[in-house]
């Protein structure tokens, strides 16, 4: 049997959520979206951690605070690979990947000028066409964007 010494790099959450396996260059646009920088709950970011699959990737926790899926699955724009974990009393209660919705309303911004969205002060709404490439179509302009040229608000 191997004496290999295991830790954890980042600390243990006693009740929360834990969402792994974040690409290492988009922990801080999750963070972002999630707006997390506003929340007196603790967070713990690790970020650039040790990973078998990604090589490296980022993993963030948060104290007592459960998101609802939709909030979650926004994060499919960017971080298509992340698993979210539910713990409880230091327990994974509940581990779950996460998907586009069908609609996008507010979090990213059409990348035609003249769209209505960018002259006039209301939400975007996008429509997701290919859940897997990541391609939306802007409700107003009907402009279809890939994930490479999705720029968030």
């Amino acid at each position: 049997m191997s004496k290999k010494r295991k830790e954890l790099q980042v600390a243990a959450l006693c009740n929360g959520t834990a969402i792994d396996h974040i690409p290492s260059n988009q922990v801080f646009k999750v963070l972002s979206l999630l707006n997390l920088g506003d929340l007196k709950n603790p967070v713990t970011i690790g970020n650039n951690l040790e990973s078998k699959k990604m090589g490296t990737k980022g993993i963030i926790k948060i104290s007592d605070k459960f998101f609802e899926e939709e909030e979650i699955n926004r994060i499919a724009l960017i971080a298509p690979s992340v698993v979210l974990n539910i713990i409880k009393d230091y327990q994974v209660v509940e581990k779950k990947r996460i998907s586009l919705p069908q609609t996008i309303l507010g979090i990213v911004k059409c990348n035609n000028p003249k769209c209505i969205t960018n002259n006039e002060p209301m939400l975007t709404r996008f429509e997701v066409l290919d859940n897997n490439k990541v391609v939306l179509n802007c409700h107003y302009c009907d402009i279809k964007i890939q994930k490479e040229d999705v720029i968030l608000k």
